[in-house]
């Protein structure tokens, strides 16, 4: 795996340094903004980054989409049968 492309957050390009149980040493092969500690890094070509594994993918994907609280899903769906019932009073009365 050493020496393995691997896409960092799925997005950027970066090559496999050495692997230990809990971070990765990996090289940028591409520039691109992170955020350490909530600072806005720049990571330039050949910069050498200490990143968990779990951060790493074999192909460039998406991140996986934010869900939804549960609650708001509820709620979004009772206020669509409000609206659906409400809409169905109207034009029963007409």
């Amino acid at each position: 795996m050493i020496g393995e492309v691997r896409y960092y957050r799925g997005i950027h390009k970066v090559r496999v340094v050495t692997q230990s149980e809990g971070h990765w040493i990996v090289e940028a092969l591409e520039n691109f903004d992170d955020c350490v500690n909530e600072e806005k890094i720049v990571v330039k070509v050949g910069d050498e980054r200490i990143v968990p594994p779990n951060l790493l993918f074999k192909s460039k994907t998406l991140p996986p989409m934010v869900k939804e609280h549960s609650y708001e899903l509820k709620m979004e769906k009772d206020v669509q049968r409000m609206i659906f019932e409400d809409e169905k009073k109207k034009t029963m009365q007409s």
